[in-house]
């Protein structure tokens, strides 16, 4: 099982970025799927989540600024946010999870870092 991040790793404030995660080695379709980032110093927090059947949320600090989207057919997920802000600032990891007899499976990408700066 893998998940694997790539996307702009340095941006400036008010710019935009896209993140990409390519999974393989499970059964992509059926899990949710989420961002999440973790700052110098914070707890990890959740950016944004779409469910197996596409239904979307996002956290309060992203909000109206983050889309995240997923292609079953190539298992990827992607994320974009606008107008970014120097606290957007993180470490970001792409997350699958889906529950199994009560059970939770799930998985990490390894992180990218993201840097908001002149």
């Amino acid at each position: 099982v893998q998940l694997v991040e790539s996307g702009a790793e340095s941006a400036q404030p008010g710019g935009s970025l896209r993140l990409s995660c390519t999974a393989s080695g499970f059964e992509f379709s059926r899990y949710g799927l989420s961002w999440h980032r973790q700052a110098p110093g914070r707890q990890r927090e959740v950016v944004a989540v779409i469910s197996a059947i596409g239904i979307k949320s996002y956290g309060d600090d992203v909000m109206g600024r983050a889309r995240i989207s997923r292609d079953n057919d190539r298992s990827t997920i992607s994320l974009r946010l606008n107008d970014l802000k120097f606290k957007d600032t993180a470490v970001y990891y792409c997350h699958a999870a889906r529950m199994e007899r009560g059970k939770k499976i799930e998985y990490w990408g390894q992180g990218t870092q993201v840097t908001v700066s002149w």
